[in-house]
């Protein structure tokens, strides 16, 4: 058996192969408190076996779920598989001979193990326990040849735990159901904890709609990588994709748009002729809110306001300067929301709509690339702002959006803004600033003392091409290759340590304006997705080196189980490519290059944004 310990992505802070091997099978038992145990049949479903019921190992004096997220509790009395009445506790290959503890990470300590040696061979099977004192997210996974003991710090580091529990397995644990019903596991231990708390991805889900499959697909993917946040990008001028049920009239206009742009939006004015929308019901995205917190999955949803409110607009024309139409072309509209106070009435409404469906402690209100030069020739926006005695309209933008951040206060939630509603003073103490514009924006941010997640387009916008293959498909631009990703570099080495400490983490990014479907959403993703996730857990870029060599022994195998459809490390399948059609690559663009994107992420962006959309002339 290879060193699958050796293979884990993202990679962990210790990992080491023993002899031996232990199989969990029909008769393994699951020694954990029910919640717990409920929670890790729900995990291991697709492996299919009972785990029936062992006995309840001993707990924390807080109770087994201590330290748990508030959005990742278990239900505490969850019914029991049947299973088979045995007292075997799963057949064991060779006994590992039990090495010294490994040292305490350096990221803090380690979860502490059972007051016994060692649960797993006093009790069998597979014991998962709960206990304090260890980092966040925390984890200690043992496998002897007796069987598997698993302690963490909370129910975050049981997830996590899992998740490397089925990588030590074959690929097929990462398939929907599994074949077989008997599963060897090396032996071996593994002690581990992420750096940073926030891990996670972004979809665009407003610029070509993704069906409720697909999302749920999504937090799979994100939870097998020990992400733990799902962006999802709600809102935009070619797509609404929330329901209201308080503005019906939202569903009927501003959900679908009569055809989408064909080609580069530097090089194209032609349309498809096709309509293109849909949009997710409130239970929708109570489903996918409830599906990812079981998988230690907090959704952060965007309404992406004031810009980029063209499909807003079709339904509320009055509250709006500039288009009022759902959009099929791409670029930055001049729809804009009117910075006045019957429409910051409606998007708290419309916030209130989506809080009752998504439980999440943040909403992202969006607030980059917004023109404000319309609003001081609106009269209703001159009187607001002689009234407040503003003279910029930049500084309507502030206003607009500390407005909905004083509203979710209220509510006891914190808004999230892209940097642009830093710059122009949209944000409260306790707002979090997302920064895509680089990496001095962000420290500009974390200097002025407020919480920031790394999002900068170099590297971490997977729109752009992987590399400068001419088969490379349509895309806005690039290159950023694989490479680049495991550059990520979530906490800067040259930021003082408290501009470091004011990060709380990073995530990747798929706008999708040129990815129309779910295979290419796929391709653009994933293995680029990987490396951003070591680069988040471990808090220091990735070695590219060892990424691949644990990509291409054995982590696409599991993309492929899992029904990934990733980009291959040597270049795209032949289906995969940008052909000579509509996805064919624009040969004219131009290739940025290293330097260049380092060029463009150590300097300030401005502050004013201007429309760069192309008019529509059919």
């Amino acid at each position: 058996m290879s060193d699958r310990y050796a293979l884990l992505v993202p990679a962990p802070r210790h990992a080491t192969a023993q002899p031996g091997s232990f199989t969990l099978d029909a008769s393994t038992l699951l020694h954990a408190d029910p919640g717990v145990a409920h929670l890790v049949r729900r995990l291991l479903h697709s492996l299919n076996l009972p785990l029936a019921p062992g006995s309840s190992p001993d707990s924390s004096p807080h109770g087994p779920a201590s330290g748990s997220t508030p959005h990742g509790t278990a239900p505490q009395n969850a019914p029991h598989a049947s299973a088979p009445q045995t007292a075997s506790h799963g057949s064991s290959q060779q006994n590992a001979s039990q090495g010294s503890s490994p040292q305490n990470a350096s990221h803090g300590s380690s979860p502490q193990t059972a007051s016994s040696p060692d649960d797993a061979s006093r009790q069998g099977g597979l014991s998962v326990r709960v206990e304090d004192g260890g980092p966040a997210e925390g984890y200690r996974l043992r496998v002897s040849g007796d069987g598997i003991a698993i302690t963490a710090t909370d129910l975050a580091g049981v997830r996590h735990a899992v998740q490397a529990l089925k990588q030590l397995l074959s690929a097929d644990a990462w398939r929907a159901a599994a074949r077989q019903a008997r599963w060897e596991v090396p032996c071996g231990e593994i002690e581990d904890a992420p750096a940073v708390g926030w891990r996670g991805g972004m979809l665009d889900v407003s610029r070509h709609f993704l069906t409720k499959g697909m999302v749920l697909k999504y937090v799979d993917l994100l939870a097998m990588h020990r992400m733990n946040r799902l962006h999802l990008h709600l809102t935009d001028d070619q797509g609404w994709r929330v329901e209201s049920l308080r503005h019906p009239a939202i569903n009927r206009r501003s959900t679908h748009r009569p055809d989408t742009l064909i080609g580069h939006r530097r090089y194209s004015n032609d349309y498809d002729g096709t309509p293109h929308g849909g949009y997710y019901t409130l239970d929708d995205l109570a489903e996918i809110s409830a599906y990812a917190a079981e998988r230690g999955i907090t959704v952060v949803p965007e309404l992406d306001l004031p810009g980029h409110a063209s499909a807003l607009l079709a339904a509320f024309p009055e509250l709006g300067t500039g288009s009022r139409e759902v959009l099929g072309g791409w670029g930055v509209s001049a729809g804009v929301l009117k910075p006045i106070p019957a429409a910051v009435k409606l998007v708290c409404e419309l916030v209130d709509e989506v809080l009752e469906a998504i439980d999440t402690p943040y909403v992202h209100l969006g607030g980059d690339e917004c023109p404000t030069e319309d609003w001081p020739l609106d009269p209703e926006v001159s009187a607001h702002m002689a009234a407040l005695g503003v003279t910029r309209a930049s500084d309507m933008h502030g206003w607009f959006l500390r407005q909905i951040a004083d509203h979710l206060a209220a509510r006891g939630k914190r808004m999230i803004v892209w940097d642009e509603g830093f710059q122009t003073g949209g944000v409260r103490e306790d707002s979090i600033v997302m920064c895509w514009r680089g990496d001095a924006i962000a420290r500009q941010a974390a200097a002025a003392g407020y919480e920031v997640v790394r999002a900068p387009t170099y590297p971490t916008y997977f729109d752009y091409d992987q590399s400068t293959l001419p088969t490379e498909p349509l895309s806005i631009g690039g290159p950023i290759t694989l490479e680049d990703a495991a550059t990520f570099e979530v906490l800067p080495a040259a930021w003082s340590e408290e501009e470091r400490g004011r990060v709380l983490g990073g995530q990747f990014q798929v706008w999708r304006e040129y990815i129309p479907d779910d295979r290419h959403l796929d391709y653009m993703t994933f293995p680029r997705a990987c490396a951003i996730a070591e680069a988040a857990w471990s808090g220091r870029p990735a070695d590219f080196a060892d990424l691949t060599r644990r990509l291409s022994e054995a982590h696409l195998a599991r993309l492929e189980a899992a029904g990934c459809e990733y980009r291959p490390l040597d270049g795209p399948h032949p289906w995969q490519t940008g052909g000579t059609g509509r996805r064919t690559r624009e040969t004219n663009d131009p290739h940025r290059t290293r330097q260049d994107w380092h060029a463009w992420r150590d300097q300030l962006p401005p502050v004013e944004v201007h429309v760069s959309a192309i008019d529509r002339s059919s």
